[in-house]
């Protein structure tokens, strides 16, 4: 019983990880990246073709973004392993669970205008599975990211692009440095600041995207019930905020300057009471006229140019560049007796390296999670 938990626990999860992206959402954001697609390899190692708007984005555009070749897997704990739907949204069920049905990958090195339309459209896609040459091949294992023959795959590619399971973020990154690929993939604002993955950002090895719409997307998932309820819901989609594109590809953005305008003053700018900087609530609100280090949110990192500011750290964060890394110091008896002496009920200790402050007028602040950044001249 406890193994037959723990697989259920196991699809459970899977399910909620099934998060499949639109393809406008996909142009909108590839569409940055096209010259360095060209002569390459891309490996969609999250995706069943036959429900993957990745893998319709590259087959479609495979000329005219130049690809090498274009390979994508299917995991066997997808909830759509034992059903195969066309590029058109008909569904026909192949196998039900248990089955002795495998996962499979297509590997696709060109994509001819078959129908002789003149064009290269997903009818020829759709006409191309179904050809020797884009026929899909069995794999051995489960079609993990993390399986032996995935590695493999993973070594032959130049890029890697998809939406992989969210809760599995920290191995998935871990693993494309470790093979130091490139990719664009999409994950959740909070793993900017996790131990795995802020470090990369402090040296520079990784950043965001370009991103979605006030940091908000809309994913399909047939199998997850949670549908939005907000005034944003969209019928037959998952409402998820926070969401991120990462990447190590090079892009304009990145070396966007952020304007500033506003001037700084000791009344608008508190200092820290246990580190040396300042704090600044909205990265609109960084100051033109200051130099040091500055707490600003995790939201910043959506307009990080290092050509225009250096990362010194992230307080209230354990892991590599941390409080304790960069000598954020306790917070201290004094702070805790006066935030509890205005009312304050939040569960802070004197031990806790969280950044805090008085305003003007005496009262003990807090803040949430702070990234240090300063200006370079």
């Amino acid at each position: 019983m406890a193994n037959n938990n723990k697989a259920l626990s196991a699809a459970g999860q899977a399910k909620k990880d099934e998060f499949y992206t639109q393809l406008v959402d996909i142009e909108n954001e590839l569409r940055h990246y096209k010259e360095h697609f060209k002569g390459k390899v891309v490996f969609c190692n999250c995706d069943d073709p036959y429900e993957s708007n990745f893998f319709k984005y590259f087959a479609i555009n495979f000329n005219h973004l130049g690809l090498k070749k274009l390979i994508c897997t299917c995991y066997a704990g997808s909830p759509v392993v034992y059903t195969q739907r066309s590029l058109f949204g008909d569904e026909e069920v192949i196998g039900e669970e248990p089955s002795d049905k495998k996962p499979y990958k297509i590997e696709i090195t060109h994509v001819d205008d078959l129908n002789g339309d003149g064009a290269v459209d997903l009818t020829d896609v759709e006409l191309l599975l179904r050809s020797v040459d884009g026929k899909p091949t069995l794999l051995k294992g489960d079609g993990d990211f993390r399986s032996a023959e995935c590695i493999e795959l993973l070594k032959e590619a130049d890029i890697v692009v998809t939406n992989p399971p969210f809760s599995l973020f920290r191995e998935y990154v871990a693993q494309l440095v470790a093979y130091d690929k490139k990719f664009i993939i999409i994950g959740n604002q909070n793993a900017i600041t996790y131990k795995e993955i802020f470090p990369l950002f402090k040296e520079n090895r990784l950043w965001l995207g370009y991103g979605f719409k006030g940091n908000v997307g809309f994913f399909i998932n047939t199998h997850y019930e949670d549908y939005a309820k907000s005034s944003q819901h969209k019928e037959g989609m998952i409402r998820v905020s926070g969401v991120m594109w990462y990447t190590n590809i090079d892009i304009d953005k990145r070396h966007e300057n952020l304007v500033l305008y506003r001037s700084f003053s000791t009344d608008e700018y508190p200092h820290y009471s246990n580190y040396d900087a300042v704090d600044v609530r909205k990265t609109a609100d960084i100051p033109f006229d200051y130099y040091g280090v500055m707490g600003v949110p995790v939201t910043f990192m959506d307009k990080f140019n290092p050509e225009q500011f250096e990362i010194i750290g992230c307080a209230d964060y354990t892991g590599k560049y941390g409080s304790d890394d960069i000598g954020v110091s306790r917070i201290g008896e004094e702070w805790i007796a006066k935030y509890r002496e205005q009312g304050g009920r939040g569960h802070y200790t004197a031990n806790m390296t969280s950044l805090v402050y008085y305003d003007t007028n005496g009262k003990a602040c807090n803040t949430f999670k702070r990234i240090l950044i300063r200006r370079k001249k």
